[in-house]
């Protein structure tokens, strides 16, 4: 069986069918295959605001436990991503219910991460996040030290 344009050349695929949906000529459409891309692209989104969320609060779980990383690096990555998470929420609200899933699965992530980078124990930082949502995304939050 030889292999369909999706399969063999994916980018001519991708602009055939931009083609045709542009010039209205729906029989020339692969809609199996547009729906698994339609959705594909969702999930790389939210999988987008999981990963941004999960260098945020890796950071900010590392700022109370690492004075000494506490400095303008650490600072500017957290505002970064913040500010990336806003740009992205902007361009996709659609994804603005997704964001308590998102936190929950970023923080399990954050929390390995955190306790790799700091050398500590996973048990050094709490089993649920000790910040909200909101104290995540405000741009003049920091945890206190310990």
């Amino acid at each position: 069986m030889q292999p369909t344009l999706y399969q063999s050349d994916y980018y001519t695929w991708a602009r055939e069918q931009a083609d045709a949906l542009r010039e209205g000529r729906f029989d020339a459409l692969d809609p199996e295959h547009l729906i698994e891309e339609l959705e594909a692209m969702g999930a790389r989104e939210r999988r987008e605001l999981a990963n941004r969320l999960t260098v945020l609060l890796t950071h900010l779980l590392k700022w109370p436990f690492q004075p000494s990383g506490q400095g303008a690096s650490c600072a500017l990555t957290i505002r970064v991503q913040r500010m990336d998470i806003a740009d992205l929420l902007n361009d996709e609200p659609g994804l603005t219910p997704e964001i308590p899933q998102a936190f929950e699965k970023a923080y399990r992530k954050a929390r390995l991460l955190a306790a790799r980078e700091t050398g500590m124990e996973e048990v050094t930082f709490p089993k649920q996040s000790p910040y909200t949502i909101e104290q995540t995304m405000a741009d003049d939050y920091l945890p206190e030290g310990n």
